[in-house]
């Protein structure tokens, strides 16, 4: 049987740039917001998609997320 371990991080009640949903949220604003032509919430939700489709296809920008130095202690492995 293996046996892993779990490392527990308390965090502040407020510190989203501890979260990597954060930073995503941080990314589309900074991407689509400025470009945006929506005109309406359907139009909005549309260029969101897209947004989110893009970032499928670009593995590096979405492990980007979770290699910040806030971030970072999601992947370590502590003791490896």
């Amino acid at each position: 049987m293996a046996r892993h371990r779990v490392t527990l991080h308390l965090l502040p009640a407020y510190a989203p740039e501890t979260k990597p949903d954060e930073l995503v949220n941080s990314d589309l604003k900074r991407t689509l917001l400025p470009a945006s032509r929506a005109r309406n919430a359907d139009q909005l939700a549309d260029e969101v998609r897209r947004f989110f489709r893009r970032r499928q296809k670009q593995p590096h920008i979405v492990r980007g997320y979770f290699q910040g130095p806030h971030v970072r202690y999601i992947t370590e492995m502590p003791g490896m």
